[in-house]
């Protein structure tokens, strides 16, 4: 399978499970798509105006989540696992449709998405994929949170640091090349908050459907999860997850280096309207070559459509 043309799932993939914030239980199918349809999201549940495309000008909050909406109000949230997962997959297209508002939390991490989409295989089509190069460094801060992104010759690399009072998370770094890393641990990497914090999350409205069963939980010095930890450097490999969901909602795979320090779905989203407020910082390229393996992918002969 060549890694140069787009994809999609092989047949229909459904899920059932509760959205961690709103709590109410929702059921998703992936269904296959067409070449250059991209990912769309169909809620079922409306009778029109039920199509929500994952854009980053789409988003419509990045509080604990990713939320995006369409010109008539309808929501989808908690998106960026199942997009880091359709990321790292090399997913192009897919239609999921879903009952409800929030995308299912399963056990917080994407592990289940990506057994689930691995089980049932992944269709190759003979149009080539479209990526994003980036062309010139872009960086943004908010107060000691920081987000850059600059080109890079052949790889998405996500160097990410996370820094937390508690003794238990401290500062985790970890540096992950999506294209050619092991993402294993990354994929299972659970979403997580600090014990104190959940009273605060229950009074925002959020968080009702959270648990022990899809939340990484800490207590001062302690993982109250009887399983504890899945990998060393879980809270910021989770991070990493997120980071990919979200850039995911550019539309196309990546070319560039991300280095990021104490971000999250915002941060991530405001680098990314930065970058497309000018079209200098950036290329959308067609690669027409349909065999080559990604580490050559800056010696292909490459058709801009910018």
């Amino acid at each position: 399978m060549s890694v140069l043309s787009q994809k999609t799932v092989n047949k229909d993939i459904t899920f059932k499970g509760v959205g961690l914030h709103s709590g109410i239980d929702v059921t998703m199918i992936i269904k296959p798509a067409k070449p250059n349809s991209g990912i769309l999201f169909k809620r079922t549940d409306l009778i029109e105006n039920n199509i929500i495309i994952p854009n980053i000008f789409n988003v419509s909050s990045a509080v604990y989540c990713t939320t995006i909406s369409n010109e008539s109000g309808a929501s989808v949230s908690t998106i960026e696992h199942l997009m880091g997962a359709l990321y790292g997959l090399g997913i192009d297209n897919a239609l999921v449709e879903i009952d409800n508002q929030e995308v299912p939390i399963l056990d917080g991490s994407a592990k289940l998405f990506i057994e689930a989409i691995s089980q049932v295989g992944i269709k190759s089509s003979d149009a080539p994929i479209k990526i994003i190069k980036i062309e010139k460094k872009i960086e943004f801060y908010d107060g000691n949170k920081s987000i850059s992104i600059e080109p890079s010759k052949i790889s998405l690399d996500i160097d990410f640091e996370l820094k937390y009072e508690n003794d238990l998370i401290g500062t985790q770094r970890n540096l992950v090349k999506v294209f050619e890393s092991d993402l294993t641990d990354v994929y299972s990497s659970r979403t997580f908050c600090l014990f104190e914090d959940i009273e605060k999350l229950k009074k925002m409205g959020l968080a009702k459907g959270g648990s022990l069963d899809n939340a990484i939980v800490v207590k001062n010095n302690k993982i109250l999860n009887k399983s504890g930890l899945r990998n060393e450097k879980e809270f910021v490999n989770h991070k990493i997850l997120d980071c990919m969901g979200d850039l995911y909602l550019s539309g196309y795979k990546i070319i560039g280096k991300i280095i990021c320090s104490q971000g999250g779905h915002k941060l991530t989203n405001q680098l990314l309207r930065k970058v497309f407020q000018q079209d200098k910082n950036f290329s959308i390229i067609e690669i027409k070559e349909k065999t080559l393996p990604h580490n050559f992918i800056n010696k292909v002969h490459l058709k801009s459509i910018a």
